[in-house]
């Protein structure tokens, strides 16, 4: 049955002896909760520096959402552990949590602290995000001028904020949901729009084919 839990005999034994200290007493389960958290601490740290250039946080603040995340991502997978199906290894399983945590904790810093405008590593990563063929790399500057050209002037400065959330930052919709009190389809349709009016643009320059054309038309 889809969903089914699989069986504790079935389990790798890594994910196995996890569950048993953790759903032991005493000093088995504090240890075990200790190198959890520890694990989970250091996963924040690394996933908030691989984040760092797209995030007004800086420094200690950085360290402190990591913690932060790895506390609240504690706290979900003891509640859930009930919830594990076993479809991958634990720690796995586990760090999913923390890697949330920290996605959601970052936008909402981003939106109190949104920058005016994106920096060179942005505005680099937008090509990828459009399906532009790598292969042309003759055109890259040419692309990324029209896309930055039509995100600053053709976009409102809500479809910006949105569109560089989800489509650059990779902000998840959850976090934007939680800030912005926005239903998801309407995030949808925002990034939709966005993208629109790019790939519009893109097409008049002949950096991408029209819809429904094919090379051999």
């Amino acid at each position: 049955m889809e969903g089914a839990k699989v069986p504790a005999d079935d389990l790798d034994e890594e994910s196995s002896a996890w569950l048993r200290r953790l759903g032991a007493a005493g000093g088995e389960l504090r240890a075990a909760e200790c190198e959890l958290h520890a694990r989970l601490v250091r996963i924040a740290l690394a996933e908030v520096r691989r984040r760092a250039p797209g995030t007004p946080v800086v420094g200690q603040e950085l360290d402190d959402v990591a913690h932060q995340a790895a506390d609240d991502a504690m706290v979900a997978i003891l509640a859930k552990l009930a919830d594990f199906r076993g479809e991958s290894r634990f720690i796995t399983w586990a760090y999913r949590f923390v890697v949330l945590e920290v996605s959601a904790k970052l936008g909402r810093h981003y939106w109190r602290h949104a920058p005016v405008a994106l920096d060179a590593g942005q505005w680099e990563r937008l090509p990828d995000r459009f399906g532009i063929d790598p292969a042309r790399q003759a055109e890259a500057a040419g692309v990324l001028a029209e896309v930055r050209r039509v995100v600053e002037e053709e976009l409102t400065a809500h479809q910006r904020r949105v569109f560089v959330a989800v489509v650059v930052d990779q902000v998840p919709r959850d976090a934007l949901v939680a800030e912005l009190g926005l239903r998801k389809n309407a995030i949808y349709q925002v990034v939709f729009d966005a993208r629109r009016k790019i790939r519009r643009a893109l097409v008049a320059k002949g950096y991408l084919e029209e819809p429904g054309r094919s090379g051999d038309e």
